[in-house]
């Protein structure tokens, strides 16, 4: 029995920054030392990161009225306030971006609707709030009270894989199951200015947007391009769990990104997609299509010279990262959204990959198909 990824739907705030005007920002920072304006500058201008959307509107550097949370135009000062502050923006903000990128998923479905939703779920790591997006999914979308829900907060980057294995499992128990997953990330509210270099890079990559996927093994109607969810698969690498790391703090959350991570990717890549290639029973050069996190430009340059990839296999990976930048559970549902959205086609096999906090290396080989 096959399960599949029906459509995805992505949403993102309307505020978009220019990668050129944020480095301005930030290496122009009054307390920021000769050695922060230099790593700023070499980190911002080596991103591959052109736009990005966050929910910090003060950021688009326009005249406000009242006092500035994150930023002030006028001073050009980057502000600091506490984390309560800032979750309070992602309980305020949050919830229309988790809507908006589910009702994109299920008008993407049409022979789906709400009532056909049995499972819910959330998965984000950059705020929290109680009821949470679970919660405002079902009342939001109109699904029935008894709504199967689940949430999965504070994994990173990879958060959508274990969403979708969890999602693929409960329509392997019930067939008649349509769960939707939906990842949110406001990373930008964590945003600060600081000479550290893990926060200086976190501050070059990271960016907000939503996504959801409609998963289910039910039958879906011909002419439909789907996803089918053939084996996940997770491995701890044995070295990294300090290099990727991801606390709560005073300031908003605090993000550990060393310059090691790549290194490390690159290093343990084949091993962590041993068990995937040895369950699916292929090999790298049988995977038609790639869709990998880009967690920054390094990591995907570290990925396809490891694995040998084309330039075609990592464009839909770098074009995410160029128009997006990294959103963190979020992003490589974006990557999927467009090669879903492709012409029908003979059946491609792809592969999928993020990393996260452990450093963990969620994996997962996917069959794209028309249905005829």
């Amino acid at each position: 029995m096959a399960v599949s990824i029906r459509s995805i739907g992505t949403a993102v705030p309307p505020t978009i920054i220019r990668q050129d005007d944020v480095r301005e920002i930030f290496a122009t920072q009054a307390g920021l030392g000769r050695l922060g304006q230099r790593i700023v500058g070499a980190a911002f201008g080596a991103s591959a990161i052109e736009t990005r959307h966050t929910v910090v509107d003060e950021l688009d550097r326009r005249p406000r009225e009242g006092e500035p949370t994150f930023y002030d135009a006028a001073s050009n000062e980057i502000l600091r306030p506490g984390t309560g502050a800032r979750n309070q923006v992602y309980t305020d903000r949050s919830p229309q971006l988790f809507l908006d990128a589910a009702h994109a998923a299920l008008a993407a479905a049409p022979d789906l609707g709400p009532d056909d939703v049995t499972h819910v779920i959330s998965v984000s790591c950059t705020g929290f709030f109680a009821p949470g997006p679970d919660y405002l999914l079902v009342r939001g979308l109109g699904l029935s009270p008894s709504t199967r829900r689940h949430h999965l907060g504070f994994m990173g980057c990879y958060g959508a894989f274990p969403a979708l294995a969890a999602a693929r499992d409960f329509c392997l128990a019930d067939p008649e199951a349509v769960v939707l997953v939906v990842c949110a990330e406001l990373c930008t509210l964590h945003l600060r200015s600081s000479d550290d270099p893990d926060s200086i890079v976190a501050s070059s990559v990271f960016a907000d947007g939503a996504a959801a996927a409609v998963v289910t093994a039910r039958p879906a109607p011909s002419g439909s391009v789907v996803l089918d969810l053939d084996v996940l698969e997770t491995v701890l690498t044995p070295v990294g769990e300090t290099d990727m790391a991801w606390t709560i703090g005073d300031l908003g959350f605090d993000m550990v990104l060393s310059s090691y991570v790549p290194q490390i990717i690159e290093l343990h890549i084949d091993s962590a997609l041993a068990p995937l290639f040895e369950a699916g029973g292929v090999g790298v050069g049988d995977v038609d299509l790639w869709a990998v996190h880009p967690g920054g430009r390094s990591i995907l340059d570290r990925v396809q010279q490891q694995l040998g990839l084309t330039d075609a296999h990592l464009a839909p990976s770098r074009d995410v990262l160029r128009d997006y930048g990294n959103m963190s559970s979020a992003t490589v549902l974006f990557i999927l959204a467009d090669l879903l959205a492709g012409p029908p086609a003979p059946s491609q096999r792809v592969g999928a990959m993020a990393f996260g906090p452990g450093l963990t290396v969620e994996t997962a080989l996917m069959t794209r198909r028309a249905v005829s």
